[in-house]
């Protein structure tokens, strides 16, 4: 479990993190969202032991991660412009990681690069921008650490490698030991991997939830009623976050158990009512419209 208590970290006058406090379990997905220069770097830059916090702590399974080189063995951090050695291969950088990472897997390093398409001894330097990401997380994968953090993992690889990387990532929460941590400034790319999502905005954390009870407890409904103090009634009944009318259609935005909240509409005898799929993005703009932000100017 990582645990950040109260983090802060500045780089001259740039205040970076400022008062973040953050807990990551144990075999969970965790997504940390936030546009660029929002934090999300620096973040996991602190939790993997790279940086050392101004004020305040961050304890990995209970133990500080700076300067601790036995537990920063557990963690690997592929960064959003990953480094290699010069005219490194993908075989010279595994015997490379070899060194460092005990459990580095090398028979299934080179299952995957064959599998992935990626000539094991090509410079790295003439791949492509997709083709380097692909290697990253392969060589992340084949550490085997507790703990691997992304940084914009998914920015540069197409569809089909991103839901294939997904799918490892699903296969290894399975099979051992593994906390992913996915920072990206994309809601959408993180929507169907994680189970709790955490928005950094301006250095700070904005809002933590678990994903699965954000989509069980806010809804969107739309519904038609026979008369206006029909409609007034109900939507007074309702936790309501946001209501829009299009003709005599509402679209109402409510926090809530589904059979709940349907249960209250039905009430009021509507001659039409439905609930509507919500979308991770959907409920990010409900949620933080409510404490005043727009998450669409944060992040999209």
């Amino acid at each position: 479990m990582i645990v950040a208590t109260h983090l802060h970290k500045k780089f001259g006058d740039v205040e970076a993190l400022k008062d973040v406090s953050v807990t990551i379990k144990k075999g969970e997905v965790f997504g940390l969202i936030g546009t660029n220069g929002a934090g999300k770097s620096t973040f996991l830059r602190m939790a993997c032991g790279v940086l050392k916090p101004d004020e305040g702590s961050l304890l990995v399974d209970d133990v500080s991660i700076y300067e601790n080189p036995e537990m920063k063995q557990n963690i690997f951090y592929i960064s959003d412009d990953q480094f290699y050695l010069p005219n490194a291969t993908p075989i010279s950088m595994m015997g490379f990681y070899q060194n460092y990472y005990p459990e580095f897997n090398r028979e299934r390093f080179l299952t995957l690069v064959e599998k992935f398409g990626l000539n094991p001894k090509r410079k790295i330097h003439t791949f492509s921008k997709g083709m380097k990401k692909q290697l990253s997380v392969l060589l992340g994968i084949c550490a085997n650490t507790k703990y691997l953090f992304c940084d914009e993992t998914f920015d540069g690889l197409d569809p089909v490698m991103r839901q294939t990387v997904k799918s490892i990532f699903a296969g290894e929460l399975s099979e051992r030991d593994f906390t992913p941590v996915v920072a990206s400034h994309n809601l959408r790319e993180l929507e169907d991997i994680c189970d709790h999502v955490g928005l950094l905005h301006k250095g700070g954390v904005l809002m933590q939830k678990d994903l699965e009870e954000m989509k069980l407890n806010i809804h969107t409904i739309q519904c038609v009623f026979e008369n206006e103090d029909l409609e007034r009634a109900a939507i007074s009944a309702l936790n309501l976050v946001k209501a829009e009318k299009r003709g005599r259609l509402n679209l109402l935005t409510v926090r809530g158990k589904k059979e709940d909240i349907m249960n209250v509409i039905n009430t009021f005898s509507p001659l039409f009512a439905e609930v509507l799929p919500l979308s991770l993005e959907e409920i990010f703009i409900s949620e933080t419209e409510v404490v005043g932000y727009d998450v669409k100017k944060l992040i999209f």
